[in-house]
């Protein structure tokens, strides 16, 4: 008997704890009723007036005849619009924090094969250019290592969070490959190559060719390593294959399961990026696409997505037009061409949406530029279930705005990640305000 009572009372103290632990729940994670608002679906029509119920991090409902539940937090959002949470789709944010200072930067391993590299350990959760990023509205970016033939997997975090784990919205995302270029790297306005320190074109291209060998050969590489594997499984005859971790990072890439994000520039390294890709049968992005205009039919008849950007760039050569790069979207998207944009940065990934209306001022429609940094970059990265737009069973990253997010004098008022409002400071407002009020 007094064994029975001592099962109920420990019953009765687990039940008392999952209520406590509910309670808890509730109180750090409120309903939000937003009422009132212009709200911007990006994948259906605008709401003139309507609510959004945000409940357990998702949006629960949106609508123009949606009632607040009883308890919600009501924000009123009249004369105010709601947006989806921005999308950058090429960030060094969180692997980088002050250019100068070495022991900040995370974004590059040594040597040239790492496909084995996982960004999404690497991040740096208490980043200061996190919150000065988020305050533009932007809740989602692509953080990818750099460097070398093969760089690492990337990963796709929302910019809220204590830890890399409770970031990560999706990991990995793809394998990135720096395609081999022949071309010299000097801008628009730049000193020709000193060809004392650089190859002539002849060697450039030979150091090229060397590296598109050693490409294909760890591709193949890979297939036999996934082969071997695979006849192993159906087998177990033998002794097991040895491991390698650099071909078995590559094996869901042969596989056709992860996709390879490949930046190429140049008309000629895009068209030579495409020709790889087919050959080893990847499922790839391209990246970077800076002449994609010149080739603009090709990617859409391969129904190649692109990544562009940076779009606050010179020309590449000093005889392309010198709107080259402004109108570059515009040119693919009016191609058919799937595009999202990167700013390929870390400090200044706050200026996407300023990044985007530079394409809009140049041939990019308005409707599309939004889309460019919400559902397009969502469905290319293959998260369009989760974030991108508002839709009800979505995860809540959106912000509410005094304007529309493409113009510099629109302001964020409320800003939400995974269904949690966002602290809006950050060390660009505490140093506005420092500075205002000083003696």
């Amino acid at each position: 008997m007094k064994r029975r009572l001592s099962q109920i009372a420990i019953l009765i103290c687990l039940i008392g704890l999952v209520c406590l632990a509910a309670l808890g729940s509730a109180a750090t994670n409120p309903v939000y009723a937003i009422r009132n608002a212009r709200i911007v679906t990006v994948t259906g029509p605008v709401i003139p007036n309507g609510t959004i119920i945000i409940r357990d991090g998702k949006i629960a409902d949106v609508g123009a005849n949606v009632g607040a539940p009883s308890g919600a937090r009501v924000i009123d959002a009249r004369g105010l619009s709601v947006y989806p949470g921005l999308i950058d789709s090429g960030t060094a944010l969180g692997l980088t924090e002050i250019g100068s200072v070495a022991g900040t930067q995370d974004t590059t391993e040594i040597g040239q094969i790492n496909p084995h590299i996982r960004t999404a350990v690497a991040i740096n959760p208490h980043s200061e250019l996190i919150p000065v990023t988020r305050v533009n509205g932007i809740t989602t970016v692509l953080s990818a290592p750099r460097g070398g033939l093969i760089s690492g997997q990337s990963a796709l975090i929302n910019l809220a969070g204590w830890t890399p784990q409770e970031m990560v919205l999706k990991s990995p995302v793809a394998v990135h490959i720096n395609y081999p270029s022949s071309t010299p790297r000097f801008g628009f306005g730049g000193p020709p190559p000193d060809e004392q320190q650089q190859p002539g074109e002849a060697g450039r291209s030979e150091a090229a060719a060397r590296q598109l060998n050693e490409l294909r050969k760890v591709f193949r590489d890979a297939q036999e390593y996934a082969r071997m594997w695979d006849a192993y499984s159906r087998n177990r005859q033998g002794g097991e294959p040895k491991i390698d971790l650099v071909l078995q990072s590559l094996v869901p890439v042969v596989k056709g399961e992860l996709p390879v994000i490949i930046s190429a520039d140049t008309e000629a390294d895009i068209k030579g990026a495409i020709s790889f890709a087919e050959e080893m049968k990847l499922k790839f992005i391209l990246s970077g696409v800076a002449d994609g205009w010149k080739v603009a039919s090709l990617l859409k008849s391969k129904n190649v997505p692109v990544i562009v950007g940076s779009i606050h760039s010179l020309p590449r050569r000093a005889d392309d037009p010198y709107d080259s790069i402004f109108a570059n979207p515009g040119i693919l998207n009016k191609a058919g061409v799937k595009i999202a944009i990167q700013t390929g940065d870390a400090a200044n990934v706050r200026n996407l949406p300023y990044e985007v209306a530079m394409a809009a001022a140049f041939g990019l429609p308005r409707e599309e530029a939004l889309k460019a940094i919400t559902i397009y970059p969502a469905e290319i990265l293959g998260v369009s279930d989760k974030v991108g737009s508002i839709e009800k069973g979505k995860i809540a990253n959106l912000f509410i705005a005094d304007g529309d997010p493409l113009e510099v004098p629109t302001q964020v008022k409320y800003l939400f990640i995974n269904g949690k409002q966002i602290d809006l400071k950050n060390r660009h407002s505490d140093l506005y305000e420092k500075f205002l009020n000083r003696p």
